[in-house]
């Protein structure tokens, strides 16, 4: 079971600076697996007001990823409308390259039209958001296994899609978002890895959603296996590493393998180590 941090609110009391690379620097000495970032202009985080602390998320993991050595990095998630898919899959690659291999592509349709509508951001009707995401998907492939021939989709072409360097590894992608008939069909076909949500429910709707994806994959002719399953969930204040570690068998036996974890606020080195106590509880 691999546990991760999710970094969603930037608003520590004192500099922000040296509290975001604490929580970095304390998440990668302690073994976790991956330090993402939410990938939104304006504060979204639940608690939070618009106008909060919110930093840029592919510069903010370029920084991290020079402040730490071996934690992956990504976001959760990119809206793949709201950049050029070559600028995104352009910046993906070069925190791959910059961080020697650690690079995931977080991606989604995006959800938050308040924001796109304060910053000016696109964010077409939903069903042209799925159809975006997928070519981006695709061009994504193309970019990381060096074809430079053109692209022509019903929404981007690009006449000569140049990615050099290579990344150093070519970049998990995980998806986002857990509806039955689009997102995760775009898992089956295109995606290293799904999100799933954790809902009081003992494991019903996620068992259910797992189905969902199986069925998926068998249409399009690929091993579920190959799929890596996460499941965000919330860190209680006052929480154990052992009473996490135990959450974290149960989502196994729901057939989950990878947890990101997010907390109420801006997170604590503390409440970072307890993840990291919780890991080394799992690997033993």
């Amino acid at each position: 079971m691999r546990i991760s941090v999710s970094v969603t609110d930037f608003s520590w009391p004192g500099d922000l600076v040296d509290n975001l690379l604490e929580i970095a620097r304390t998440a990668d000495a302690t073994g976790l697996d991956t330090l993402w970032v939410a990938d939104h202009l304006l504060q979204t985080a639940p608690g939070s007001t618009p106008d909060s602390e919110m930093l840029e998320a592919y510069t903010t993991l370029g920084f991290l990823a020079s402040a730490t050595s071996r934690i992956r990095l990504g976001t959760m998630v990119s809206a793949a409308t709201f950049r050029a898919p070559a600028l995104l899959v352009k910046a993906v690659t070069t925190l791959d390259v910059l961080s020697r291999g650690r690079a995931w592509l977080g991606i989604g349709a995006g959800y938050q039209e308040d924001e796109a509508r304060a910053m000016g951001l696109s964010l077409p009707p939903i069903p042209e958001r799925f159809e975006r995401l997928e070519e981006a998907l695709r061009i994504a492939g193309r970019m990381w296994d060096g074809d430079t021939s053109e692209f022509v989709g019903r929404h981007y072409r690009l006449e000569r899609p140049v990615n050099n360097p290579l990344p150093v590894r070519r970049p998990k992608v995980l998806i986002g978002g857990t509806g039955p008939k689009r997102t995760l069909r775009l898992v089956a076909q295109h995606a290293d890895a799904c999100n799933l949500f954790d809902i009081p429910d003992g494991g019903k709707t996620v068992r259910a959603q797992l189905d969902v994806l199986a069925r998926h994959c068998a249409d399009v002719g690929r091993p579920v296996e190959e799929i890596e399953k996460t499941i965000a969930t919330r860190l209680a204040p006052g929480e154990s590493s052992k009473d996490f570690a135990g959450r974290c068998d149960e989502f196994a036996s729901w057939g989950l393998d990878h947890v990101v974890v997010i907390t109420a606020g801006a997170w604590e080195p503390g409440a970072v180590a307890v993840l990291g106590e919780a890991a080394s509880l799992l690997a033993a």
